[in-house]
């Protein structure tokens, strides 16, 4: 008789191992109760500010690091600025009830790979974490929207700094729409290419300019007045 398993299938995802950074108690605990219960993902610590974060993260090795903005000791954005030095697998994401549009690019330039607000649905907040580890950005519409103001609405938010040469005109496109927040599937349909071309394009913009995610491409796009 063939004995039962009780390992876990070899292909298995592992769990998402998430830091919740607060320097609020009660909301810190809130967040890391409410992920703690949510499918494929375990929380292994908590921080109090931008010093404690970056100490828990470098001892503990999490995928995923939920960072509030304003802090004691080193903010939120100070903290990735760090992370991103010293822990460069860790992904960021940055959970704040500010939307304001300096801290947005702030975080977005210093490495975070999303920025969400706390008012985000346990689940919702739960998918934006399994995606960080995939590297795949995650704005909050709020967030998205004080971004696009930065891009395209401050004349000194233009610099006049052409973008890469390497970059075709067809990667320029895909670029421009990327930083206004489409999906590979909403750049195919603009541009009549398939998803795959689409997919192959994003790839090569961020190895040819050096970037680490959609959301620094569109900090990029931002920074070379291409909105």
């Amino acid at each position: 008789m063939t004995p039962e398993r009780t390992d876990h299938a070899p292909d298995a995802e592992p769990p998402v191992r998430v830091l919740v950074v607060d320097d609020q108690r009660l909301i810190r605990e809130a967040i890391a109760s409410l992920l703690g219960i949510q499918p494929g993902i375990v929380v292994v610590g908590t921080a109090a500010d931008g010093r404690d974060a970056v100490e828990q993260a470098l001892a503990l090795a999490p995928d995923v690091v939920l960072m509030d903005v304003r802090m004691p000791e080193m903010d939120g954005v100070a903290a990735v600025a760090v992370l991103r030095d010293r822990a460069p697998g860790v992904r960021v994401v940055m959970l704040t009830t500010f939307d304001d549009e300096e801290y947005v690019v702030q975080a977005l330039r210093a490495g975070a790979t999303g920025y969400l607000l706390k008012d985000l649905p346990a689940r919702e907040l739960a998918a934006a974490v399994r995606l960080a580890r995939a590297g795949i950005a995650q704005l909050d519409p709020a967030a998205t929207a004080r971004l696009a103001s930065a891009i395209g609405d401050r004349p000194d938010a233009r610099p006049g700094a052409p973008p890469d040469a390497s970059l075709t005109a067809r990667e320029i496109d895909v670029l421009r729409l990327i930083a206004r927040g489409s999906t590979n599937r909403e750049i195919a349909g603009r541009l009549y290419l398939s998803e795959g071309t689409v997919k192959n394009h994003v790839s090569r913009i961020l190895t040819r300019l050096g970037l680490r995610d959609r959301t620094q491409a569109a900090v990029y796009a931002r920074d070379h007045g291409l909105l």
